[in-house]
């Protein structure tokens, strides 16, 4: 098939990707056939029975013989709202997964905790064993976001990202591009621990990085060979 790939944002899977990862990951792709429009938001799909084209806000289209959407997680909150529960963009709970309602608790995609919603089955997991420990009596259970992780599959692209991997002012990143050999890293630190990392065509050590993140290891001593590897790292050290 010929398939073009329409995204509304200026880079693919931005919410997993840092815009470097992304730049070569859209180049992977291209290469193996797929074209993209990119920032590009769709206002309709042309024809009758059967779709013929796709048509963008600003007037541009594309013909097309078969269309597939995908709209990513949305909670339907209808229910929780006309029980009264308090909802800001899905139900909002606290680290025992309760609602502001003391008899109901909540978990999975629907809920909101701390500011940040869910789409990964890993943190709903987790969110189960603290409901499950307070409707069962014990209490002493707290719900801890943790850091996810993001690996690519089907394509031929070795791509993975996990925990921070923007950052912020109080955080550091570490770098390395080999574009000959298609491979990026970035790391984001602080405080002399990982708290992000974004990987691209070099990905063996991403079970490494991810382990150094959800332990908040202090690698402070291991700053200049961090980015070559667990290997150099252990042998440096």
């Amino acid at each position: 098939m010929s398939v073009t790939v329409v995204h509304s944002s200026e880079s693919l899977m931005d919410r997993q990707l840092d815009a470097s990862a992304s730049a070569l990951l859209k180049r992977s792709l291209e290469a193996k056939g797929l074209r993209f429009a990119m920032a590009a938001r769709t206002t309709e799909i042309v024809g009758g029975d059967r779709a013929k084209a796709v048509r963008f806000a600003d007037g541009t289209q594309i013909d097309a013989d078969l269309v597939v959407m995908t709209a990513g997680v949305r909670p339907n909150i209808a229910l929780a709202r006309a029980s009264g529960l308090h909802c800001e963009r899905t139900i909002v709970v606290d680290d025992t997964l309760q609602t502001f309602d003391p008899r109901v608790y909540a978990v999975g995609e629907c809920v909101q905790h701390r500011s940040a919603a869910f789409g990964l089955v890993a943190p709903i997991w987790d969110q189960v064993r603290v409901a499950g420990a307070h409707l069962a009596g014990a209490r002493h259970r707290r719900y801890v976001q943790r850091a996810t992780a993001t690996k690519l599959k089907g394509t031929g692209v070795d791509l993975y990202s996990a925990g921070d991997f923007i950052g912020g002012e109080d955080s550091e990143d570490l770098v390395l591009r080999d574009p000959r050999r298609g491979v990026y890293k970035r790391l984001v630190l602080q405080a002399g621990r990982v708290i992000g990392a974004a990987l691209y065509g070099d990905v063996k050590d991403d079970g490494w990085y991810f382990d150094l993140i959800q332990n908040r290891t202090d690698v402070s001593h291991l700053r200049n060979t961090l980015l070559f590897g667990k290997t150099l790292c252990e042998a440096s050290h």
